[in-house]
């Protein structure tokens, strides 16, 4: 490497955008594709994996790449937008690197492995036996002299607990000081790339997750806390949902299923088979159960279906304050906070009488000691809990509401349906894993015609 060649960790461009030569966002950066090889070798950076717009994930050759710096990349402009579809000589940095265990081979040997040229097949065969074990935190990369090439030359590892030295002790090595890249790694941790990716909204990080190896997947969910997880699981494919839920234990399994909106978890176990379903609801705290018992009750395209049992519920007596300070939670989403319903009690679902409901727009108009008895809302219908998903499309459009209030025959409210609900279930089955082609062309430039076959090629 020439003296003052920049260096860039990889973990500090998670996520940056990427621009064209004319400052246009092209899309985000979401993993590093290198080759590993043998003798020690550093890898050679392959190119980036970059999200455009409608979630779809491109290859970016390095070639292509003019400049990177932690704060973002730039590109040449010309992309070839065919989805990225891993190769199995290539590795991805975030997704496979971060957090594998491996060891540091001791100078001695690292200095006669270099001397006698040994293939990458020897020092592994030795990692296994000597070396200090340390975990990997990091990698940087470099750009080689004169050239576009780029490798992996530094690792950032943490060393393990020894007797004279702290535990979490952290090193940066040359990467022919560390061996064990190439062992089949068992039980890897995942801390390291959910700190990697903390910032990223439930919907990106789930993308993220989506697009990992089936094992990865569950080492990063095992890796997530129950809200983070049950956030993400609300955004991922039905058959991911269900493939990380099938491989935590039963505990932590109902312990997230809690953390779930109740509609989101009931959807989720209506695609387990009956015997693990009971088995999940007897393991949720009672009152969390029968919420979703409710939901299960219900034919899936009907409001009962659709419906969350978890709106702000509050008596005619409170005031406009009282509201104004339940919409404000952070973890309410947009919709449910657009308005409360006013019933008698109990206020918990099943409640008392539904009286209506008051917007938050009213909320905002009224002095706050006003009594939401006195500004409620009457002259809109309740749907029925088994209005059918069309009456209830129309019932949103005709009205212009984001969400609306699903009351029994006895004039209790059961819960509210909200439009993000209704269009999960007007959009195919796969919308999550299909990308919005007539939306490419706004976020990213189309590859020239004699670029749809040579970019892969590249490598």
């Amino acid at each position: 490497m020439a003296a003052g060649a920049a260096r860039v960790f990889v973990s500090h461009l998670a996520g940056v955008a990427v621009f064209d030569p004319n400052g246009d966002p092209v899309g985000r950066l979401r993993d590093v594709v290198v080759m590993l090889r043998v003798g020690g070798r550093p890898p050679r950076v392959l190119g980036l994996v970059v999200e455009v717009v409608g979630r779809r994930r491109i290859f970016l050759p390095m070639t292509r790449v003019t400049g990177v710096e932690s704060g973002q990349v730039i590109t040449t402009g010309v992309l070839n937008m065919r989805r990225f579809e891993q190769r199995p000589t290539e590795t991805l940095v975030l997704g496979e690197l971060l957090d594998r265990r491996v060891r540091l081979v001791p100078e001695e040997l690292n200095a006669a492995d270099q001397a006698a040229g040994e293939s990458g097949e020897r020092g592994e065969e030795a990692a296994g036996e000597v070396g200090e074990e340390v975990t990997v935190l990091d990698v940087s990369m470099v750009q080689l002299p004169a050239r576009r090439d780029w490798e992996i030359d530094k690792v950032f590892v943490r060393r393990g607990r020894g007797r004279l030295r702290r535990k979490g002790e952290t090193l940066t090595v040359d990467w022919s000081s560390v061996s064990g890249f190439w062992l089949p790694e068992e039980g890897q941790g995942a801390e390291n790339l959910v700190a990697t990716f903390e910032r990223l909204r439930p919907a990106d990080l789930a993308n993220v997750l989506h697009h990992l190896s089936p094992k990865r997947r569950s080492e990063v969910a095992a890796a997530l806390d129950d809200d983070r997880l049950a956030d993400v699981l609300e955004e991922l494919p039905d058959d991911d949902q269900v493939e990380i839920l099938s491989k935590l234990k039963e505990e932590r399994a109902a312990d997230v299923l809690e953390a779930m909106d109740p509609d989101d978890a009931a959807d989720l176990l209506a695609e387990l088979p009956a015997e693990e379903q009971e088995r999940l609801l007897t393991l949720m705290q009672p009152q969390e159960a029968a919420g979703v018992r409710r939901l299960l009750s219900y034919e899936e395209r009907t409001a009962g279906g659709l419906m969350t049992t978890e709106p702000i519920v509050l008596r005619p007596d409170a005031t406009v304050a009282d509201a104004l300070a339940r919409i404000r939670h952070p973890d309410l989403s947009p919709a449910l906070a657009a308005q409360v319903y006013v019933c008698r009690p109990p206020d918990e679902t099943p409640t008392g009488k539904y009286l209506g409901l008051v917007h938050f727009q009213r909320l905002l108009r009224d002095p706050p000691f006003t009594l939401l008895g006195a500004i409620v809302d009457t002259d809109l219908q309740p749907l029925s809990p088994d209005t059918g998903l069309p009456a209830l499309t129309s019932f949103l459009a005709t009205y212009n509401m984001i969400s609306a209030p699903v009351v029994d025959d006895s004039g209790s409210l059961l819960g509210a349906v909200t439009v993000d609900d209704v269009l999960d279930h007007l959009l195919p089955e796969d919308w999550r894993e299909t990308e919005l082609h007539g939306a490419i062309g706004a976020g990213a430039p189309e590859a020239a015609p004699s670029d749809t076959t040579g970019a892969r090629d590249e490598r």
